[in-house]
């Protein structure tokens, strides 16, 4: 009888699983439409700074080297205590296109990135703004042409991708790789289906217009983190965000981030989740539990009856094969897949870690 409901079970979340990569599958199997060819929308390239004195120079020349028409490079210097603001200065005197926002602490504001952003979007000249961070640099010279393309009439949010730095023979590096795989799967997919829920300010682009229609970061301005996540749930709609994942429209990480600080983040990210829409929060929740209760029964119903589970193991495995290596492919990541099983359980137990964690002591906002 134990075995009984506990096999049925087991069945049950399998199945759901495979459904939950189904629905992933479909951002796969997408032929997304380009955007335009030709474009000669001016945009704002807004880039925050802090105490980033080691590579600012090199990386402002880099990013003004991009191969598009008409662009401006507006730097946000959120009261760094180095020598930021004199490099940024000197950069001027070079580069015509650099626009200096220079937020000073205030006592209402103190070191709040959300409001030195905020200065940075009134002080940008152009209607279509493109966010990134000083850790990511352009895959490409054509990385502005390749987001602005995908600009329209009718879409005016467009959420660009971050690849993670690769480390050779580094199983964390792996790990970390493979959960942000997942996890950029699910929210493409979320935007297939005019839900979007999740960006990344590395690489994300909307309207000025877009920005002041839901006063900006209003509803959140206290919260050190989440100014991609929570603008996209305040200003995305079915209609007017959309994605492009072509290899031009790749920002790359240049730090290497720490299994250690992964980690951290990780249990920070519990704050984001918080916040979501229901819908996203359930249909997240449920992925993982369903996943959890996979491998809490997997073990015991293949020992009692190892011919009834193996079909539906096989399935589920095969399933999560090819929708994650096709992803992989797709978005031009390395060896993600090569240990699929050891690195989906792994990511289950941190996952428990880091709820455990949280519940013992809480994260705190970052700034």
């Amino acid at each position: 009888m134990i075995f009984t409901i506990l096999f049925y079970t087991f069945v049950v979340v399998t199945v759901v699983q495979v459904m939950y990569y189904l629905f992933f599958f479909s951002f796969i199997n997408t032929r997304k439409k380009l955007g335009n060819t030709e474009v000669n929308i001016p945009v704002s390239v807004i880039v925050y700074i802090k105490n980033n004195v080691d590579i600012l120079a090199n990386y402002i020349q880099d990013l003004a080297e991009q191969k598009y028409s008409c662009f401006e490079i507006v730097l946000v210097n959120n009261a760094s205590s180095d020598n930021s603001l004199n490099i940024i200065e000197e950069l001027q005197r070079e580069l015509p296109n650099i626009k200096l926002v220079n937020v000073k602490n205030t006592e209402a504001f103190w070191g709040n990135k959300k409001y030195a952003l905020t200065l940075g979007v009134k002080a940008a000249t152009y209607n279509h703004l493109l966010f990134t961070e000083i850790s990511s640099k352009a895959f490409s010279k054509n990385w502005i042409h390749e987001i602005a393309r995908n600009f329209s009439q009718e879409k005016t949010i467009v959420i660009g991708l971050q690849k993670l730095r690769y480390k050779k023979n580094s199983l964390g590096n792996l790990l970390i790789r493979f959960d942000h795989l997942l996890k950029t799967v699910q929210s493409l997919s979320f935007v297939k289906f005019q839900s979007p829920y999740r960006a990344t300010n590395h690489n994300l682009a909307y309207t000025k217009s877009e920005f002041f229609k839901v006063n900006g970061y209003i509803n959140h301005i206290n919260l050190f983190m989440g100014e991609a996540d929570l603008f996209l749930k305040d200003a995305s709609t079915n209609t007017n965000t959309t994605y492009v994942n072509t290899l031009d429209s790749f920002v790359v990480s240049t730090e290497l981030l720490s299994f250690k600080k992964w980690f951290s983040l990780e249990k920070k990210a519990s704050i984001l989740f918080s916040l979501y829409k229901f819908n996203h929060r359930f249909f997240l929740w449920f992925f993982y539990l369903t996943k959890l209760l996979f491998y809490l029964l997997v073990g015991y119903v293949t020992v009692v009856n190892w011919r009834l589970a193996l079909p539906f193991i096989i399935s589920f495995y095969l399933i999560q094969y090819i929708v994650l290596g096709r992803s992989a492919s797709k978005l031009h990541e390395k060896n993600i897949v090569l240990l699929l099983p050891f690195l989906d359980i792994c990511l289950v137990l941190l996952q428990i870690s880091i709820f455990i964690s949280n519940q013992i002591s809480k994260p705190k906002h970052w700034t």
